[in-house]
């Protein structure tokens, strides 16, 4: 997803995963953001690698700055810090999908730090934390930390749905 959004500002991606015919929506979401002062964190840095494949060689390079013929394939740890230090002020973590490719070492090492943040933050008490979504608690367990986060939905779509307020399907039937 921040690959859209990077895309949306006019920033290269290279080769990377990218939803270029999202880069309107990603364009309006940016502007609501900033008209009601919520901050979207994009990557300042990122990992990138000509080679989608685990211990594939790699390098961090400034977000605006991916070569053209690689993939960005995680944040870079500027990114990570920068995260982290949000997190240390925040209440409460709502969190959907993995920082990057979390299945490849080394395109795990953000999804990681940022996930055993957030569960020692949520263990200390300074934090509540709910994730959703299959491939976020693949991440979280592949970290060691599901466990740790106050809560986890494996519901995907869904839990995003319910979290936007929307009536689900299933839901609604019950009710009848």
């Amino acid at each position: 997803m921040a690959n859209t959004f990077l895309a949306a500002q006019g920033i290269n991606v290279g080769k990377s995963l990218c939803e270029h015919d999202m880069t309107d929506t990603a364009r309006d979401i940016m502007t609501k953001a900033k008209t009601t002062g919520c901050q979207i964190l994009l990557p300042s840095d990122v990992v990138v690698a000509r080679e989608f494949k685990a211990g594939a060689d790699n390098e961090t390079v400034a977000a605006n700055a991916c070569p053209e013929d690689a993939m960005i394939l995680d944040a870079g740890p500027a990114t990570v810090t920068a995260m982290c230090k949000i997190m240390l002020a925040s209440k409460t973590l709502i969190w959907n999908g993995p920082m990057g490719a979390f299945e490849l070492p080394p395109f795990n090492a953000a999804t990681n730090a940022a996930a055993k943040q957030a569960a020692a933050l949520t263990k200390s008490g300074d934090l509540i934390s709910v994730a959703g979504g299959g491939d976020t608690v693949a991440a979280l367990n592949q970290a060691g930390v599901a466990e740790d986060f106050s809560y986890i939905s494996t519901a995907g779509g869904a839990f995003l749905e319910w979290m936007e307020g929307k009536t689900l399907p299933g839901v609604a039937a019950l009710t009848q």
